[in-house]
């Protein structure tokens, strides 16, 4: 009969001795003279390990430094931070790491501490786990392309957008967008030029970022080039700045155009006299008199380039007689045939237009609204005189006038990167500078239509991150005694923005100048 080596083995008795320390009887066979528990206790695996280190955080870009030379992004408590961190430990290689947690502390005490669990070989064929507490030094200095961006000519590449139009409706959507998406994040420096503004980067792939985004937002092309800066004739070893040249399709919305042939019947056989109703990546064109739609590509539009008739400078409001609507509805567009009178020409003469517009969802009698008085402009374009002048309208109606709402009762704003490129300050002396004055007043007079724009198109506001204002409380509130007060319809009928669309406004997020930062708070305290 077989016996089990193993179990006649195991059915022998072992011999016992007592621990050195505590008595508790052990297994003699593994040749320690302690138990367990007092080798926990005699016996330091973390010996060699730090319980104090310092981590590098650069201020500006709000970045902690990765030995030796990379800085990274990480929230508080992040795994990316809590890997820094580690990294930091000389010594843990040594041991098994079995955890790591952070501890809290208070954000601004500029101290960060991980409890750290190992597991180590104490004695012969001893495991042993032990747990401690490591406290990092925040210590706030500047990385490279912080310094990079106070010294001038260090970019590598940069973005030049440019839109050849008299106003900048178009850059300040596009601004908004940037913010959104955060797509401004890498950039060196931002400089607002004529026509538009100049993105400087410290390295290409960050430029090629920029540039995709652009043109997956707005219409546009771009054209790239180079200029060679050093060439080392040992190593074969070159340095080159890049330059991107973004040029926007300089069709803006609201614009009234004349298309050419082939485009128009491309397009679905559009009519050619249309108006621009929508910017996205596409041009988007509406048929005014029969509610019909079309896009048109940028590289289909840059393979043959046209500008617009008309802009929104040259509107002309006109007062609504009368609505009859057609009973043609596409969308939220209403096609209605309209009876409209200059308002100038009011009490002067009794000239009355009779057109169709796509607004007789919006419009009724007594209104007013913004249109093209085509009846008496003379264009200088040959598209336009190709045009019969049977198929041309005396007024084409683009959006209802709404009364102007004051800027103290709007309980919202708009970030701007102010910080980051050169805007019109309007605490220089601009009475030696006739020039920068003008600009700085038509820089206001653009931003307030385009606050105006974004309180009446819901769609525009889709893409644009809209904060609460300071004190709106107080506001909303004044603006419903005024509304009690005064039995006015129309300031009623004022489109406005829901409290559900605005943000609250993050301080991590403030790109303000601390200036007005500090206005806004003053304000807000004197109203309590």
């Amino acid at each position: 009969m077989s016996v089990n080596v193993k179990d006649e083995i195991a059915s022998k008795p072992r011999a016992t001795m007592l621990c050195c320390e505590c008595g508790t009887p052990i297994d003699g066979s593994k040749g320690l003279v302690m138990c367990y528990d007092c080798i926990k206790m005699k016996v330091d695996i973390t010996e060699g390990i730090p319980r104090e280190s310092n981590i590098s955080f650069c201020r500006d870009c709000e970045r902690f430094l990765q030995p030796p030379g990379q800085w990274i992004r990480a929230r508080l408590e992040s795994r990316e931070l809590l890997a820094i961190c580690l990294k930091k430990l000389k010594g843990l290689n040594k041991v098994r790491l079995i955890d790591a947690s952070f501890i809290w502390t208070e954000p601004h005490s500029r101290r960060i501490k991980v409890r750290i669990t190992v597991q180590g070989e104490a004695m012969l064929n001893t495991l042993i786990q032990q747990s401690f507490e490591v406290e990092y030094f925040v210590n706030a200095m500047q990385c490279a392309d912080c310094a990079k961006s106070y010294t001038a000519n260090t970019w590598t590449a940069t973005v030049q957008i440019r839109q050849k139009v008299p106003h900048k409706r178009t850059f300040l959507y596009l601004e908004q967008m940037i913010l959104k998406n955060n797509a401004h994040v890498n950039t060196v420096s931002i400089k607002e030029v004529k026509d538009g503004l100049d993105f400087f980067y410290g390295q290409k792939n960050h430029a090629i970022k920029m540039v995709d985004f652009l043109t997956s937002s707005v219409p546009a092309k771009y054209k790239r080039s180079e200029e060679l800066i050093s060439q080392d004739s040992h190593t074969d070893v070159s340095k080159y700045k890049f330059t991107y040249s973004v040029e926007l399709v300089p069709i803006c919305k609201d614009d009234l155009v004349v298309l050419p042939k082939k485009i128009a019947k491309s397009l679905g056989n559009i009519s050619q006299f249309v108006l621009c109703h929508k910017i996205s990546n596409f041009v988007q064109f509406l048929d005014p008199k029969t509610l019909q739609t079309a896009e048109l590509a940028a590289p289909v539009y840059w393979r043959n380039p046209f500008s617009s008739l008309a802009d929104s400078s040259q509107l002309v409001e006109f007062i609504v007689l009368d609505v009859e609507s057609t009973g043609t509805v596409k969308d939220n567009r209403v096609l209605a045939d309209i009876t409209v009178a200059r308002a100038v020409d009011l009490g002067v003469n009794d000239q009355e237009y009779y057109i169709r517009s796509h607004l007789g969802g919006v419009l009724h009698a007594g209104d007013s609204a913004m249109g093209y008085f085509i009846a008496n402009s003379n264009y200088n374009s040959d598209l336009f005189d190709e045009l019969k002048y049977d198929y041309v309208p005396d007024v084409v109606l683009v959006k209802k006038l709404y009364p102007k709402r004051a800027k103290s009762k709007r309980n919202w704003k708009l970030k701007r990167m102010a910080k980051e490129h050169n805007d019109i300050d309007a605490s220089k002396d601009y009475n030696n500078a006739r020039v920068e004055r003008q600009d700085f007043e038509r820089a206001e007079k653009d931003y307030e239509m385009f606050l105006q724009e974004l309180e009446e198109d819901s769609d525009l506001r889709n893409n644009i991150n809209m904060y609460k204002s300071a004190g709106n409380e107080a506001t909303a509130e004044e603006n419903e005694e005024s509304a009690d007060d005064t039995d006015d319809i129309e300031e009623n009928d004022v489109p406005g923005i829901d409290m559900d669309e605005l943000l609250d406004e993050i301080d991590g997020l403030a790109l303000d100048d601390p200036e007005d930062a500090e206005a806004e708070q003053q304000s807000g305290e004197e109203s309590e």
